[in-house]
């Protein structure tokens, strides 16, 4: 396809990694990366539908890459383009809609179109319940652009929570096999010093295998048959972080001490509407276990505010939690109807003023407490992965506990694992000097 192709993600780290594996099935097609989207052949979009301003931003998207670039075939995949393919199909300049059932079709499919046909809304999209297929296409590098590739190993989700489109658009928990993982992540270790495993509901990773092995299992095999010099685990279910996996993080040194775990309300009666499998003292349990093996690990998790029927008692009881847990980050979200959740179509939604204001409060308490976090760690060692991030005054790294770090004088290349000591927080970052 002339102009080469140009492919844009939207979302999750999940998403992140399929458009890792879009791009490497693409160039083993014969295609090559165009070097701007404006310039690309094939546009290839990649869409999230977890949210209404999901949807928005890739419409948005989609118009601007079709106005900045007409001669441009433009091909919308991903969840949204699964949830709802006439709506994306209807919209100017998009000649597919392939949705996540048909995502690894798409090198072929584009590579077969003829150059010279003009057609429009071309939909592939099928029932991702039908199949037991891992659809993640292998990621063979990432992209060659990262300095942390994301290996996606699991996809789907059995659960149901009452808010969450996630199930319909991505099909039931599948696990990428052992050996599969295994030969990834040492191919990858070649090139990188980290890499982060991710899924939809990465804790459930093996419950589909064979034996049904659990995630602490498949990590112990990397640990001992890869030379991978970290793993980093992006987000786990609270119920799934055991005391085998939390130990295994705790005692390993080539495990990333980070711990993200989504709380979405600290409301035990906010929980049980959202079909979560967890209260709040459950959560609470394993944060606190977590953090008793591992004190200076960064402890992240998802917080939903303004659920349908959620009052100022439900929003204190979260903000509580909030204050007395060892967070370092939060990931704020306002709710958004999801259309076909059975949240949506219930009649007590949360005035939108009252969401976006309680989304505020988390924020700030989230900032402040991340300050605290940074600040205690000055006078102490960190390991580090440089970025590829120019900084005018050195190199900018990232810690095992999840920190962004300021290498000042440095001019280090991307992609190398340091020592440093931290000397200062600046109020933006901490300062590190090379041990």
């Amino acid at each position: 396809m002339s102009g080469g192709f140009w492919v844009q993600n939207f979302g999750c780290r999940a998403a992140q990694a399929d458009g890792a594996g879009l791009e490497a099935g693409l160039r083993a097609a014969g295609l090559h990366r165009a070097a701007t989207r404006d310039t690309a052949g094939l546009v290839v979009l990649n869409t999230c539908t977890v949210t209404a301003a999901a949807d928005q931003d890739a419409r948005q998207a989609i118009r601007r890459a079709h106005r900045e670039n007409p001669a441009a075939r433009i091909l919308v995949t991903g969840c949204y383009a699964q949830r709802a393919p006439r709506e994306l199909a209807a919209l100017p300049g998009v000649a597919w809609v392939v949705g996540n059932s048909h995502k690894t079709h798409i090198p072929n499919l584009v590579q077969i179109a003829p150059a010279t046909l003009d057609f429009h809304g071309q939909i592939l999209a099928g029932d991702l319940f039908a199949s037991r297929e891992f659809l993640a296409a292998p990621v063979a590098d990432a992209g060659g652009d990262r300095t942390r590739p994301i290996l996606k190993i699991q996809d789907g989700c059995n659960n149901r929570c009452s808010f969450c489109i996630i199930p319909a658009v991505r099909g039931p928990s599948r696990s990428a096999p052992f050996d599969t993982v295994i030969a990834q992540v040492r191919g990858l270790a070649e090139n990188y010093r980290e890499v982060v495993l991710s899924g939809i509901n990465l804790g459930r990773w093996g419950r589909d295998l064979d034996g049904r092995p659990r995630l602490a299992a498949l990590l112990t095999r990397l640990l001992a048959e890869t030379p991978v010099e970290r793993l980093r685990l992006s987000s786990v279910e609270p119920m799934d972080w055991t005391d085998e996996l939390l130990e295994l993080l705790a005692g390993q040194p080539r495990m990333a001490r980070h711990v993200h775990a989504p709380l979405q309300s600290g409301s035990d009666r906010i929980l049980r509407r959202m079909r979560r499998r967890y209260r709040a003292r459950h959560y609470a349990d394993r944060i606190l276990r977590a953090h008793r093996l591992m004190p200076e690990a960064a402890f992240g998790a998802d917080v939903l505010v303004g659920f349908p029927g959620e009052t100022e008692e439900d929003f204190e009881a979260t903000r509580r939690l909030v204050a007395e847990l060892p967070f370092t980050y939060l990931h704020v979200f306002t709710y958004s109807a999801r259309p076909a959740t059975p949240a949506a179509e219930w009649a007590d939604q949360v005035p939108v003023a009252v969401r976006r204001e309680r989304n505020r409060v988390l924020r700030q308490q989230a900032a402040a407490k991340g300050r605290a976090f940074r600040e205690s760690l000055v006078g102490r060692p960190l390991s580090v992965v440089t970025l590829d991030e120019p900084h005018p005054s050195g190199a900018v790294g990232l810690s095992d506990n999840y920190v962004k770090t300021l290498i000042p004088g440095d001019r280090l290349g991307p992609n190398r694992m340091i020592r440093v000591r931290a000397v200062a927080f600046d109020g933006e970052w901490v300062v590190g000097e090379r041990a």
